[in-house]
């Protein structure tokens, strides 16, 4: 069973129907002992980074979680999902993130370019990640493909080792993250059509 995290937050049925396409049983749920039998973990996210913690630790999923990424559960972060895995963000300073991948939540500059980033834009695959992408969530995605943002801040992380893929808006950026079992995407997959899909397929069958 591959659990989707509910915390009040984010595209939970969006995400749900899309992972159903790959025939895996997927469900919603904010149960500590559903997320501590899972298999595997989606954590979708829209919102505020500060109330996000804030209302996991209100259901007692903020430390679950922390266990179940220790364990080796292949994790799979979506947007605020993604940035709640670092240790801090500007959004709200002095709450700690998950702190899974060390590093900073910034915000976009808003007189380069518009904020929030929201649209379309490409996906590019960091060097040696590229050559080796049939091992990822981005198997058979072709360097450069394009997904769909709607984000005001964007991740930092301080290991470039951990930076699976880039995208640039004013300011190059992490749009995908891994670190061992755990991997994240900035760009909502749910929102990105056949090669979205594809990436919900590739986590929930070759991670």
């Amino acid at each position: 069973m591959i659990a989707i995290i509910d915390y009040g937050m984010g595209n939970l049925h969006s995400v749900e129907k899309a992972g159903a396409l790959s025939k895996q049983r997927l469900e919603i749920t904010d149960s500590r002992d559903v997320i501590g039998k899972a298999e595997k973990i989606i954590f979708p996210g829209v919102g505020h980074f500060g109330k996000a913690v804030k209302e996991l630790k209100k259901r007692k999923l903020f430390d679950i979680l922390k266990e179940k990424i220790k364990e080796g559960v292949p994790f799979l972060g979506i947007c605020l999902g993604m940035q709640l895995l670092l240790e801090e963000s500007e959004e709200a300073r002095g709450i700690e993130g998950l702190a899974v991948i060390a590093g900073k939540v910034k915000r976009f500059d808003d007189t380069v370019f518009p904020v929030p980033h929201m649209g379309w834009n490409s996906v590019a695959l960091r060097g040696a990640r590229n050559k080796t992408q049939n091992k990822t969530i981005f198997a058979k995605i072709k360097n450069e493909t394009f997904f769909y943002f709607a984000h005001s801040y964007y991740c930092q992380p301080q290991d470039a080792a951990t930076v699976l893929a880039v995208t640039d808006y004013g300011v190059p950026f992490a749009s995908a993250l891994h670190k061992g079992n755990v991997w994240a995407v900035q760009f909502h997959p749910e929102k990105s059509q056949e090669f979205g899909l594809k990436v919900f397929h590739n986590f929930l069958t070759l991670c």
